[in-house]
């Protein structure tokens, strides 16, 4: 037996890091590379992703968006070209220096980001307001020297992700777009991996580098860290001026432009993996299931094999014409119980069992991987009821999801309660007096930052959770992978 098919050894509860590396091994998801820091994609791990791709590739190419690619290697000269922005990634860059046997001159960043690359040329093509607004997005990997901490799908050395990098006429038209894509980012994760997120601004401490402020949805794992699920950034004109983005506008003068950039990577598999899990291994949300439903056909004898085969092949049949990702275990070497543990443990949302009980009573057993529990449905209401109950199962793990988010967000006023809070993992919202020294001081003796500073969140009727002054807003602290 491969050892990759052994179940789960720790529990999630006892053992949180060990166990989500073990199910990102055993549910076949992704392996390690020769390389530190460097992990393969696995055929499920990959088709996750592009579930996700899919679906925000729709909803960028419906709001006027359009694909692009760029090159990985970046001349040195061209990212320094936006000074705190290249300090901000320079210690996590890997150069490039030779070429064979021979020193190149100018060395060549594996990107980081592509911020500076895709500027420098978006100067040449944008001449004109004719020209505005140009919104392209970029399908790529990027390359950050995560070598010492490192963890499947959350930091790794090199990632999947799409960043998106647009220009505008106007301040305003800019802005509006940096506010459309974190709610295209906002829907696709809670309606697609059913994980509820918490949007607003990062602190300017915390913003990416180079950027105006960014916005930003984050959440939280059950092991109480935050995690960034995406951000979207106002650019201002900190890229326009020193890359020469600029247009003749609608009178003939010249103008900076506006921009925006934005991306999410394949961290969001991470997040689904720890958001959803169990001590059985995966638990996979039926929108991005790369199976939804594995059919296991159940028999013991000769006599029966041949009617429950030929069920098994009319119910997959029936299901792939509803556009369900379907699958039919015929491996006649595996017991029923192995072929269950193998699936569960592989997250797949639904089971169906067909035997030949089971077709003497004209129903199948479906079993739900979320909740372990088993249910009769009669073959005749395969058809009707099984995109209904694929639906019941996304919305029941949203909100089991949903429970978790607020049950571990607490709300505090007094410093010492805020420190015992965070000790028992989870988020905490507290007013602050805007400043980045008590921002500083917090992170130093709790190791927790701010996560975001929700929209909507101004507060001048409190004092700070740290220096008691008058404060300006709430913002909800965390501790982060």
């Amino acid at each position: 037996m491969s050892k990759e098919n052994v179940g789960i050894t720790v529990s999630k509860k006892d053992d949180f890091s060990e166990w989500y590396t073990q199910v990102v091994l055993k549910a076949q998801l992704a392996d390690y590379a020769p390389v530190k820091g460097l992990i393969v994609l696995r055929p499920d791990g990959y088709a996750i992703w592009e579930s996700i791709r899919t679906t925000l590739d729709d909803k960028f190419k419906k709001t006027g968006h359009r694909n692009g690619f760029l090159p990985v290697l970046i001349p040195e000269s061209l990212l320094g070209k936006e000074k705190d922005h290249f300090a901000g990634f320079n210690p996590e860059v890997f150069w490039v220096t030779h070429s064979g046997e021979s020193e190149i001159g100018d060395r060549l960043a594996l990107r980081p980001t592509s911020e500076t690359l895709a500027y420098s040329l978006y100067s040449k093509w944008v001449q004109s307001w004719r020209d505005l607004p140009l919104k392209i997005n970029f399908w790529n990997t990027a390359l950050r020297a995560e070598i010492k901490s490192t963890k499947p799908f959350l930091r790794t050395s090199e990632f999947l992700w799409q960043e998106g990098h647009t220009v505008h006429a106007t301040c305003e038209e800019a802005e509006k777009e940096v506010l459309d894509i974190l709610e295209i980012y906002k829907k696709t994760v809670e309606e697609e991996l059913a994980i509820p997120v918490i949007i607003g601004k990062k602190s300017d401490k915390e913003k990416f580098v180079g950027a105006v402020y960014t916005t930003t949805m984050e959440s939280i794992m059950p092991d109480g860290k935050a995690l960034q699920m995406g951000t979207s950034h106002f650019l201002g004109q900190n890229f326009s001026k020193p890359f020469e983005v600029k247009f003749l506008d609608t009178n003939n003068v010249e103008k900076y432009a506006w921009q925006t950039s934005w991306g999410v990577s394949w961290r969001l598999i991470g997040a689904t993996i720890m958001v959803h899990g169990d001590d059985k291994g995966l638990v996979l949300p039926p929108k991005i299931a790369p199976i939804q439903i594995v059919i296991v056909p159940i028999y013991y004898s000769e006599k029966d094999s041949e009617r429950v085969r030929q069920k098994a092949d009319e119910v997959e049949k029936l299901l792939l014409s509803k556009g369900i990702r379907v699958h039919v275990d015929r491996r006649d070497e595996l017991t029923p119980g192995f072929k269950y543990n193998e699936w569960e443990m592989r997250g797949v949302p639904l089971r169906i069992e067909i035997g030949p009980k089971d077709l003497d009573k004209e129903k199948v057993t479906v079993a739900r991987r979320h909740t372990k529990l088993k249910s009769d449905l009669p073959l005749d209401r395969i058809g009707s009821d099984i995109e209904q109950i694929l639906q019941q199962v996304q919305d029941e793990m949203f909100a089991a999801a949903k429970k978790m988010l607020e049950e571990k967000t607490v709300s505090v006023s007094e410093y010492a309660k805020f420190k015992s809070e965070m000790e028992c993992a989870c988020l905490v919202k507290a007013a602050w007096c805007g400043k980045t020294a008590c921002e500083e001081k917090i992170k130093d003796e709790t190791m927790a930052d701010i996560r975001v500073i929700p929209f909507g969140s101004e507060n001048t009727g409190s004092r700070c959770i740290y220096c008691g002054e008058q404060s300006k807003t709430d913002a909800i602290f965390g501790r982060a992978y």
